[in-house]
C-alpha cells in the first residue's frame, strides 16, 4: 500500500476512534455523579461502620464540575478501550502474516481482561482496608474537646483512586509484557529466574513509588506483582523460541561442512 493510503487510513481509524471516546465521554458525564458515588462507595461503606454520615467536600465552587469532568474522561476511556483497540488492530493486521496474527490475538483478550482484574483487586479489597485503615487516625475528642476528623475533598479522593486504579491495572499487564518479550527473543524464563529476586525488589520499589506511603496498599500491590512475575516465568516458558539441542546443532554443522 502506497504511503499516502497508509495516512488516510491511519486517519480512519483515528477518526473511528476519537468519535467513540467522544460518544463513550458523554454518556459518562451524564452519569458522572453515578460513576462517582460508585467509586466512593468503599469510603462511604467504611464511614457507616464507623457510625458517621458519609460526606465529601469540595472547596472551590468548580471544584465538583471539574471532577465531573474527569470522571467522564476516566469512564470514556474503559468504555471507548475495547474499540480503540480495535481500530489499532485493524490497522496493523493487514501487514501481519496469519501467523503472527495468530500469536497476537490472544495478547488482544488478555490484555483488558488483566487490567480488569487489577482494577477489581483494587476496588474489592485493597480500598476497604486501606480506606479503614486511614480512617482510624480520627479522633472522637479528648479531655480538652478537640477532635480530629476527616474531610475528604472530592477532586482529592478522586485522583488518588484513579491512581490507584490505573497502578494495579498497569500493574497486571506484566505477563503480557514479559510473554512478548519472551516470544520475540529478548529474555527467556532462564533469565527470568536468573533475575527473580532482583523482580521481588523491584516490585516492592514500585509499589512504593506507585501507592500512597502505606503498608497496605503497597503490600497489596507488591505481592500481586510477584505471583504475576512467577506466572510471567511459566508463560515465557511456553511461548520462547525453541533452542536446537547439541545433536541438531551437530548435524546442521555437517550438512553445511559437506
Amino acid at each position: 500500500m502506497p504511503l499516502l493510503d497508509h495516512l488516510i487510513e491511519l486517519r480512519r481509524r483515528l477518526i473511528w476512534s476519537a468519535a467513540t471516546f467522544a460518544i463513550a465521554f458523554a454518556v459518562c458525564y451524564h452519569y458522572a455523579q453515578d460513576i462517582y458515588l460508585f467509586l466512593a462507595r468503599p469510603l462511604g461503606d467504611i464511614m457507616r461502620q464507623k457510625g458517621e454520615q458519609p460526606h465529601l467536600i469540595y472547596t472551590a465552587l468548580y471544584e465538583a464540575f471539574f471532577t465531573y469532568i474527569r470522571v467522564a474522561a476516566f469512564g470514556a476511556a474503559f468504555i471507548s478501550f475495547p474499540m480503540i483497540s480495535t481500530q489499532l488492530w485493524m490497522f496493523i493486521a493487514p501487514g501481519l502474516y496469519r501467523s503472527e496474527k495468530r500469536a497476537f490475538a490472544p495478547f488482544l483478550i488478555a490484555t483488558p481482561v488483566l487490567f480488569l482484574m487489577g482494577a477489581a483487586l483494587a476496588y474489592y479489597f485493597i480500598f476497604p482496608m486501606a480506606w479503614k485503615f486511614f480512617l482510624s487516625f480520627q479522633t472522637s475528642g479528648g479531655a480538652d474537646g478537640l477532635q480530629i476528623e476527616l474531610q475528604a475533598k472530592v477532586s482529592e479522593y478522586l485522583t488518588l483512586v484513579m491512581k490507584l486504579i490505573m497502578a494495579f491495572g498497569i500493574a497486571f499487564e506484566l505477563p503480557v509484557a514479559l510473554t512478548l518479550l519472551a516470544m520475540v527473543g529478548i529474555v527467556t524464563s532462564e533469565q527470568l529466574k536468573k533475575f527473580r529476586r532482583y523482580a521481588i525488589v523491584g516490585a516492592f520499589v514500585a509499589a512504593a513509588i506507585l501507592t500512597p506511603p502505606d503498608v497496605i496498599t503497597q503490600t497489596g500491590l507488591a505481592v500481586p506483582l510477584v505471583i504475576l512475575y512467577e506466572i510471567s516465568i511459566i508463560s515465557a516458558r511456553l511461548v520462547q523460541p525453541k533452542r536446537p539441542s547439541a545433536t541438531e546443532e551437530g548435524e546442521t554443522e555437517e550438512k553445511e561442512a559437506s
